[in-house]
């Protein structure tokens, strides 16, 4: 039920967002969900792709730090409430939310969001466990 982000470090300045965009075009990896995160002196850009095997090494082989994190994705309601509700479960059961993003596309009915969660395997099972769907990573991937 896990789903593998990578994570690029970038220098914050003009053009490296634009040239990881251009190394996974022309690697023919497709970006499925991402988030930047920054400061005054570097980002992160954490990514979820339709290959990360090949994602990592057209990125490292042009010199780009680049990390594996686990991550789950989540079903939520498309309503108002959806998301509180999902939180609120793991805040009752003393799971930590680290950060979390929107996915790029719906699922059916409902909005798709990604969260780094620890620890993950203690919150997938108590997701799962309250009803709430947990998407396969493979699945994540060709959405």
């Amino acid at each position: 039920m896990r789903v593998e982000q990578i994570s690029v470090f970038l220098e914050n300045k003009a053009g490296r967002l634009a040239e990881v965009s251009a190394i996974l075009a022309e690697a023919d990896v497709n970006i499925r969900a991402l988030a930047l995160a920054d400061t005054s002196d570097f980002g992160v850009l954490r990514l979820i792709v339709n290959d990360n095997q090949k994602a990592i090494q057209a990125l490292k082989s042009r010199g780009f730090t680049v990390s594996k994190t686990h991550v789950v994705a989540v079903e939520v309601e498309d309503r108002p409430g959806g998301l509180n509700r999902i939180l609120d479960i793991l805040n009752q059961a003393g799971i930590n939310v680290e950060y979390m993003y929107a996915f790029v596309q719906h699922s059916g009915e409902n909005a798709v969001m990604i969260f780094r969660i620890d620890p993950i395997d203690e919150a997938i099972k108590l997701l799962q466990e309250n009803n709430l769907p947990v998407i396969e990573g493979s699945k994540v991937y060709t959405m």
